[in-house]
């Protein structure tokens, strides 16, 4: 019978905790180890440790270490050292004591290490570099956007300031307002000059995005993701970017058995606190992606903007050439989402639950729509 020395790696940007767990003696395997962060000091250690503690060669080794902004790196790095495999472990599913008020890189490690060995964590994903370097680049899109964003809200709290209110009816934004920004002229020269190098931001950081839009569309149009982003794009509210973050953030959809477990990885259902007889549901676990979770509800309050009576010809441009089954399933979606929508505010619920309440409908037909469950 193979034998398994479970270790835990409490990762760190600059050192790494790293502590050995033999389940079959129930013991732990010297002290807790502080080391530079890095696959190559780990698997200086793991030879050490064979050494010192007289390990066959057989044994292997389970490494494990929590999810988190060192990214997938060190995970990579160990599945390619002979006698190592390595998982990443989701921190939601990883039990700690309830009051404990001690917390220490040490105790962290040894912490994974027997939950490592007793199995009760979920297991992260990993994805292959294509995808990590598409997901990367949509997330630079969409901190792009949320720069854009806040640089027209700088001009425009400028422009209060300054005393220069849009004199038009209508929304910001438009082509007409555009124009009229451009008709600005201030008669104090740093006055003019910080208005224009307001109006400049938001202008290059509108180039940059257009720039990286049309790059999107290329990758999504390319062979490894067209059939599945274009699938996803019949849905109203679900754009390319959109389509393309889901693809290459979840990877394999059919890793989730049902539509419910894919909602709880977005974080999206509610959580429950019942006891006895008293059942009660309180807000959304927010557990898991939480940047899929935050494009899902946006993509929601676009079929909420929608057209109940019929499609627009962006609609329709996207679901040109998709088979005619794919098309009713988003179409049904659709309505599914924005009736859930719309009989939950006439119930009087806040608009923002009953946006989230859609956005979990939708989350279920993108996992019917990519597991060809939509029958």
């Amino acid at each position: 019978m193979e034998s398994i020395i479970y270790v835990g790696v409490d990762v760190h940007k600059a050192t790494n905790s790293v502590c050995m767990f033999d389940r079959e003696h129930n013991r732990y395997l010297g002290e807790a180890a502080r080391m530079e962060a890095g696959a190559q000091f780990l698997t200086k250690f793991l030879r050490k440790a064979r050494k010192d503690f007289a390990l066959a060669p057989s044994v292997r080794f389970l490494i494990g270490y929590e999810a988190g902004p060192t990214g997938f790196g060190l995970c990579r790095a160990m599945n390619k050292v002979q006698g190592c495999t390595c998982v990443i472990m989701a921190p939601t599913t990883i039990a700690r004591a309830s009051g404990q008020k001690v917390k220490t890189d040490r105790r962290d490690a040894m912490l994974l290490a027997v939950t490592l060995a007793n199995g009760t964590y979920r297991k992260v994903a990993l994805p292959d570099s294509e995808d990590e370097a598409a997901k990367e680049y949509t997330r630079m899109r969409n901190t792009l956007a949320r720069h854009l964003k806040k640089a027209k809200q700088n001009l425009l709290s400028f422009l209060l300031r300054a005393g220069c209110s849009y004199p038009f009816p209508g929304s910001y934004w438009t082509g007409k307002f555009r124009q009229w920004l451009k008709s600005i002229r201030f008669g104090n020269g740093l006055l003019q000059l910080a208005f224009e190098q307001y109006l400049q931001e938001t202008e290059d950081l509108r180039a940059k995005l257009e720039l990286i839009d049309a790059r999107i569309e290329e990758l999504a149009d390319s062979e490894r993701y067209r059939e599945k982003v274009g699938r996803l794009v019949c849905f109203t509210g679900i754009q390319t970017h959109l389509a393309l973050s889901f693809c290459c953030e979840v990877g394999d959809f059919s890793r989730f058995p049902d539509a419910r477990r894919f909602a709880s990885f977005l974080g999206i259902c509610p959580g429950q606190e019942s006891s006895g007889q008293k059942v009660r549901y309180n807000t959304i676990t927010k557990c898991g992606n939480t940047r899929l979770r935050l494009l899902l509800v946006e993509a929601a309050k676009g079929i909420k903007r929608s057209s109940p009576y019929g499609k627009s010809k962006r609609i329709l441009a996207r679901q040109q050439g998709q088979c005619p089954s794919v098309i009713a399933y988003a179409d049904r979606g659709s309505r599914r989402v924005r009736g859930k929508i719309a009989q939950l505010e006439k119930k009087g619920k806040n608009c923002n639950v009953a946006t989230v309440a859609g956005a979990r409908e939708l989350a279920c037909f993108i996992w019917g729509m990519m597991t060809d469950n939509i029958g």
